[in-house]
């Protein structure tokens, strides 16, 4: 049946043909009987700011102070510690509905955990564009430099359960759900801007792979073991990858720390209907920076929750958390354009080539109410887009996007998920969709289909507009034929993992050389460390093959194995944005300092560096030997933030020994004193020791008069080249030397 013509004003690419109904003319086909309600958004009289989600989570919060304790049905609890009995010895009867109502709650209280980022943490906060956002989206949250949508962030490690701990080597997840006026927008991220694999079909098989055997069980949240290696060194597109989580990028030390990327390339769509190319960056206003190897794996056994904790703390003292969002834009008419195809997961833009333009901020200021009702319901979709944001080709996002509705269906209970609180958009939503498990929504009205007349014909849709319109995918011409194939501007494997080699510093290629030596060292099968070491690491970089054949007694070849459609060319030699050094802090905003401390010390030393370091934005903590008051030489007492052995100074950033000749002397003679600074200097951490203090580092044979090792009579001596020091994350210069130190 022919289409009538009509034209609105939304202005749309298009391809005219015979007999095709265009966008702007498919009003005209629907019923009658709804059509009149679709002429323009109806439902847009709400308001919403940054406090939107906060209020619409208001009335399912709970706090029990002042109440009766109750069943779940309102009956009063007389005795919540006995059961009813036949008899005081007897055996508990049946009928105790109150006992059968609470262990049948308990018993079913654990919902399956995710399959893949098990293990995470959340935050409140908001939104706010930029003035230059508009230009590249219609989307409603890039519109007014004013507003502030409301965000729910999740950040995740990628291979462990959910009791497995923050500091092991993977890739982490960013996921953040904005709640826009015009529905949910999950932008669905890692702190990687790269992928394993290139097609979805392979994420089942990479998953198992890098999760723990299934014979035994182990490792937990470990990709150094043979099924992991075994994949990847048979899948060389995961090549970019696997050397990004052998970088340090693999263990962030704080979430604020760590960059976020959308990984797959997306489409904006601006009020003319024009789409570009975009990939997402989120870039944190406190600088890159990581743990080192040792320190996280030490932090394992010390404090598992590690980065969680800190994130909680740091949000409960007001020291929010920041990020601004960026953009790489790519015109359609540059698609191919580049010497990789910018539809392949495993491939990035490198931003000399394509500078990233930043369009927003977000800050996290607000930690959840309660972890299961938000962390652990909370359920991202790539899929939950709003208008002015779409999608690629890309096959790895493709996938995505059934996997993620797919998942959150089973373990969520069915599809009403979206009526979990923490996942409610806070503008309206009605549909025709009924029933299933955990409805919460009372629907009134006789008709859930559509179209209808004996409802008025509401809920009704809504055109595709420059501003309030409806969701209107893209009109991408597509002529293809069916295939199970790859294109071959998927082939080149190589090229962008050299980038990122010849992009690092000499103190990051090291670290990705132990790196590569440790996880190999826990692959069981020799022909296994033989393959990576002689078919995958030289396609990389020949040095990187060598150093890493040296230390598995390995030859490696002198030439690169593969084919050169695989090795590929970059137009780059390298990219230092790729480097985490790229973004250092510079500053010591954030950084948490230990004071050591003990009986004697001089108190008015340790109050004028707290003062000094909080007035930069840092915080200081006194650690001494117990928690009982510390007796400053003067008289004053000095309250400790936590022991030695409880605060270690792989959970701080740097380490100030205070003066006072009896608390120099106590912590001299103490091991954990030494020991406290040993380590410190074995992780590369600025250590500054005022007057008496300096016997510490002497006793513990921490080596003096190099940089980092910041010594002075009093505390203006010290603090100016401390900063300096700190503002660099870590003294590089001692990395050479730093295993020396046998902490």
């Amino acid at each position: 049946m022919a289409a009538s013509r009509c034209r609105t004003t939304f202005q749309s690419k298009q391809v005219e043909t015979d007999g095709t109904i265009l966008p702007q003319e498919r009003d005209m086909a629907k019923n009658p009987h709804t059509n009149p309600n679709s002429g323009e958004a109806n439902d847009t009289d709400f308001k919403t700011d940054e406090q939107s989600k906060s209020e619409n989570l208001e009335k399912y919060r709970s706090d029990a102070t002042g109440h009766d304790l109750r069943t779940n049905h309102g009956t009063r609890i007389a005795d919540n510690h006995n059961s009813l009995k036949a008899g005081e010895r007897g055996p508990t009867l049946m009928e105790d509905f109150a006992f059968r109502e609470k262990l049948n709650h308990f018993d079913n209280e654990r919902i399956p955990e995710r399959i893949v980022h098990a293990r995470g943490a959340a935050a409140h906060g908001y939104f706010q564009p930029y003035d230059n956002a508009a230009q590249y989206s219609k989307a409603g949250l890039f519109q007014d430099p004013g507003k502030k949508t409301p965000v729910f962030v999740r950040f995740s490690t990628v291979q462990g359960a959910r009791g497995s701990n923050d500091t092991v080597r993977d890739v982490r997840g960013f996921a953040t759900k904005f709640y826009t006026d015009e529905g949910v927008w999950d932008l669905v991220g890692n702190d990687m801007p790269v992928f394993f694999i290139q097609d979805a079909i392979k994420f089942p098989d990479f998953v198992h792979a890098v999760k723990p055997e299934p014979h035994n069980e182990i490792p937990q949240g470990q990709s150094a073991h043979d099924t992991f290696w075994d994949f990847v060194s048979l899948m060389p597109e995961s090549t970019h990858m696997v050397l990004w989580t052998m970088s340090d990028r693999g263990f962030p030390r704080h979430y604020r720390n760590m960059e976020g990327f959308g990984v797959h390339t997306f489409r904006l769509i601006d009020k003319q209907g024009t789409s570009r190319f975009v990939k997402f960056h989120w870039k944190p206003l406190a600088g890159t920076c990581s743990l080192i190897w040792d320190e996280a794996q030490k932090l394992w056994g010390r404090d598992p929750d590690f980065n969680r904790r800190m994130m909680w703390e740091d949000i409960e003292n007001g020291d929010f958390i920041e990020f601004e969002l960026g953009i790489q834009v790519v015109e359609e008419e540059d698609e191919h354009s580049f010497d990789f195809d910018i539809l392949d997961p495993t491939k990035l833009i490198p931003e000399e080539v394509v500078p990233v333009t930043l369009i927003g901020k977000m800050v996290l200021n607000r930690n959840p109410d309660n972890y299961f009702a938000e962390t652990e319901q909370v359920a991202f979709n790539p899929g939950h887009v709003v208008p002015g944001i779409d999608f690629s080709n890309d096959p790895l996002l493709q996938g995505r996007l059934f996997s993620y509705l797919d998942t959150q269906m089973l373990r969520l209970g069915g599809p009403n998920f979206h009526e979990i609180p923490i996942n409610q958009p806070v503008c309206p939503f009605h549909n025709n969709q009924r029933d299933s498990m955990h409805r919460q929504t009372i629907n009134k009205g006789q008709a859930s289909y559509e179209p209808n007349s004996i409802d008025g014909g509401w809920p009704s849709e809504t055109p595709p507009a420059p501003e309030n319109g409806g969701f209107e995918s893209y009109h991408e011409r597509i002529d293809a034929h069916k295939i199970r194939a790859r294109s071959d501007s998927f082939g080149d494997h190589y090229s962008q993992a050299t980038l990122f080699w010849n992009s690092q510093t000499d103190v990051e290629k090291e670290h990705i050389i132990a790196a590569y030596a440790f996880e190999l060292s826990k692959v069981q099968r020799p022909w296994l460390r033989e393959r990576v070491i002689q078919e995958i690491l030289p396609n990389i970089d020949l040095e990187l093959a060598r150093r890493v054949g040296e230390m598995h007694g390995v030859e490696t070849p002198s030439s690169k194995p593969a084919p050169a459609e695989q090795l590929g060319k970059s137009s780059l030699a390298e990219s230092p944005a790729l480097s985490l050094m790229a973004r250092l802090p510079g500053n010591i905003r954030y950084r948490k300092v230990a004071i050591l401390v003990a009986d004697g010390v001089d108190a008015e030393q340790v109050e004028a560096v707290k003062q000094k370091l909080s007035a930069e934005g840092a915080e200081g903590l006194v650690v001494a030997p117990s928690m009982a008051p510390v007796k400053g030489a003067n008289g004053q007492t000095v309250t400790p933030d936590a022991m030695l052995n409880g605060m270690p100074s792989v959970a701080v950033d740097a380490v100030i020994v205070a003066g006072g000749d009896q608390s120099a002397t106590a912590l001299s003679e103490s091991g954990l004193g030494r020991y406290y600074v040993q380590e410190a200097y074995k992780h590369l951490k600025v250590i500054a020791a005022v007057g008496e203090g300096q016997e510490l580092l002497a006793a513990a044979n921490v080596p003096t008069g190099e940089e980092g090792i910041v010594l002075g009579g009093t505390v203006d001596d010290i603090f100016t080249p401390f900063s300096q020091a700190l503002g660099q994350h870590r003294v590089w210069s001692r990395d050479g030397k730093a295993n020396d130190m046998p902490a």
